[in-house]
């Protein structure tokens, strides 16, 4: 990364932090993205992960991370420039990205007391959720934004 970006941290750090903020005794809160094209879904899912704890940790996927899930053309944002997007907003306490093919290795580094995922999952569907509740925490699927999505919004964008 070549410039600094308010609330993004290396693993190394994101750890440190969130040590201090367990110490007392807050809630962490952790969900994981693309977060390529912002819209008002993803601003809704954040703000009511957000309200499930103290803490809310962002895990980002690295531009090869979006481009292997996606295909060509994504991302269409710099990891740099979705991470600054993201910490513009105060519900974002923590961001941290991620280049694995899957968020489990950074769901158990983080440990966190509730993981968030948004759309059609199922708990048992999301990556990380048998980790978290055999630690004691709790796996939390949120309601999908119907009409609101970043691939939606690219077909509309290219007159599909």
């Amino acid at each position: 990364m070549t410039r600094e970006i308010p609330k993004m941290f290396s693993l190394e750090r994101l750890l440190e932090l969130l040590e201090r903020r367990r110490d007392r005794g807050e809630r962490i809160v952790f969900t994981n993205g693309c977060f390529d094209i912002l819209h008002v879904g993803h601003v809704r899912y954040l703000k009511s992960a957000r309200r499930l704890g103290e803490a809310l940790v962002v895990g980002l996927n690295s531009d090869e991370s979006v481009r292997r899930l996606k295909g060509a053309g994504r991302p269409v944002n710099t990891l740099e420039d979705r991470a600054e997007i993201l910490a513009a907003f105060p519900f974002v306490t923590c961001i941290v990205g991620f280049d694995t093919d899957s968020v489990e290795p950074l769901v158990r580094a983080v440990r966190p007391d509730v993981l968030v995922k948004g759309g059609d999952y199922r708990v048992s569907q999301v990556v990380g959720s048998r980790f978290v509740r055999s630690c004691g925490g709790q796996v939390v699927v949120l309601d999908h934004v119907p009409q609101r999505s970043t691939t939606q919004t690219l077909s509309r964008l290219r007159g599909g």
